[in-house]
């Protein structure tokens, strides 16, 4: 008699194990895949990457394997040995800053409470051999420009030009005899108008407590200072064989003088005046400049009566207090403007403004 057929069970583990275990396994770049040519089938694979057409070419037969591959190589030739400054340009450290002068990355000895005193001698001798005075002087006279600009509430475009400013007359040696902060408030006064955003000579005193009227003398100074120095480059470019801009080149302080207009706009917006009131003013002022209604007075008492008088007109009072709050002038100086220009009103106001009722002349108080 036959004996019955023996099951052999098998003492591993079971498929369903095995593959429960591989998907549990993190994935694994398979480095046994090779990029090979589907036509030549060389081993090893002889495959070209030509990066100027961005291709990976089989160099055998020429088929094309791929297409579109990132070129990681650097954008540069490097000739160490023939440099003789030993400039070889790497991705490392953060791009030059303009406005500071000579080698700009260098390394810092750091030195804390605590450590060795070889450490401390380190950072000491390092401190000396890599400590430039001037790019300290920069460096603060820089952090003190940007924290008035800040105080002034003005654009950083601003802060820049006071820097770069500041940068041509420290580098020129001008003004040895002028202080630090005398120098630096001019430098932010020229700033605010080339960018249009003029402030008067009292703001600029109220923030850097220099004087307004040595305020306006380093700002002419300077002024003549930039004037001659274009001068001096638009000679340069002509005798190079060039032709100089003729809008004019480098930074020149002969820029436009503040108009009540420009200031109308800004003390509006602090008054809370709309912008068909702020648009009265700006066309008020405008017409006093033009007919001469209020020559010999300054721009700031200009603009002061005419938002003073638009308010009237527009329906939105502010008292002459309110409106010397925010330019910075007295209140007698706004209620005398304002009389010499109320005689005149038919003629600074437009009658476009009259006829279809966004001013009337019924609101304005007596002189």
């Amino acid at each position: 008699m036959a004996n019955p057929p023996t099951h052999i069970v098998p003492t591993g583990p079971s498929y369903s194990t095995i593959t429960a275990a591989k998907a549990q396994e993190p994935w694994r770049e398979n480095l046994n895949m090779n990029l090979m040519c589907k036509e030549c089938k060389e081993d090893p694979p002889n495959i070209v990457e030509d990066f100027s057409a961005g291709d990976t070419v089989c160099g055998s037969c020429g088929l094309v394997l791929g297409d579109r591959i990132v070129d990681t190589r650097s954008e540069w030739r490097t000739f160490t040995n023939d440099d003789q400054n030993n400039d070889d340009p790497s991705r490392v450290g953060d791009g030059a800053n303009p406005l500071l002068n000579g080698a700009q990355l260098q390394t810092n000895i750091a030195f804390v409470g605590g450590a060795s005193a070889k450490s401390r001698d380190l950072s000491r001798a390092q401190n000396k051999a890599t400590h430039d005075k001037s790019t300290q002087v920069l460096l603060g006279a820089y952090k003190h420009i940007g924290s008035l600009c800040d105080g002034l509430g003005v654009p950083k475009n601003v802060s820049d030009t006071a820097k770069h400013l500041f940068k041509i007359v420290h580098d020129e040696n001008a003004f040895r005899g002028k202080s630090q902060e005398t120098v630096i408030a001019g430098c932010i006064f020229i700033a605010c108008r080339q960018c249009k955003v003029p402030r008067t000579f009292r703001e600029i005193f109220d923030l850097t407590k220099v004087t307004k009227p040595e305020i306006g003398r380093v700002f002419k100074h300077l002024e003549k200072f930039f004037a001659g120095r274009n001068e001096k480059m638009k000679a340069s470019i002509v005798e190079a064989g060039g032709v100089p801009d003729p809008n004019g080149s480098g930074f020149n302080a002969a820029v436009e003088a503040t108009t009540p207009k420009d200031l109308c706009l800004r003390f509006c917006s602090q008054l809370n005046l709309s912008a068909k009131c702020t648009t009265l003013s700006q066309d008020i002022a405008i017409r006093a400049e033009t007919t001469g209604d209020l020559a010999g007075r300054s721009p700031i008492s200009t603009a002061a009566a005419c938002i003073y008088m638009a308010s009237y007109l527009a329906g939105e009072a502010r008292s002459a207090k309110d409106v010397s709050s925010v330019a910075g002038v007295s209140d007698g100086t706004i209620r005398n403007a304002f009389k010499l220009m109320l005689p005149n009103k038919e003629r600074l106001v437009k009658s476009e403004w009259i006829a279809d009722g966004r001013a009337d002349f019924k609101r304005l108080p007596a002189a």
